[in-house]
């Protein structure tokens, strides 16, 4: 309930796929192209940050049962879900037929789905 009331004073730009987030403000398609460039950026590094902290946990998990299942397990799941994002994100990018919101309709798909993962990793080591 708690997590709902807070999502309620979010402002609608947070509901936004990247591309509208950056027509904010923007007018041109190269501008819109370059934030959501910039955008994808700051979703990959936030991933790593967290993968950083799941990958330390796994890694202590293992040393302290013994076992190496833990580490491997978040490894093989990460590489998994790149292939998916990427398989995802080009299967959106071709509804475009080549045209000039391909780019950003890639890249948006890429933001989108990075912060999801980027929530599933969280939720995991919390």
């Amino acid at each position: 309930m708690k997590r709902l009331a807070l999502i309620a004073l979010l402002p609608v730009a947070a509901f936004a796929d990247p591309s509208t987030e950056c027509s904010i403000g923007l007018g041109s398609q190269v501008e819109i192209a370059d934030c959501v460039a910039e955008t994808e950026e700051k979703a990959n590094a936030a991933m790593e940050i967290m993968l950083g902290f799941a990958r330390s946990s796994a890694q202590e998990l293992d040393e302290i049962t013994g076992r190496e299942v833990a580490l491997p397990a978040l490894e093989a799941s990460q590489t998994a879900w790149q292939t998916y994002r990427d398989a995802q994100c080009d299967s959106v990018g071709a509804g475009f037929g080549g045209g000039s919101g391909t780019g950003i309709a890639i890249r948006s798909c890429r933001v989108e789905l990075t912060r999801a993962r980027t929530k599933e990793i969280e939720d995991q080591i919390n």
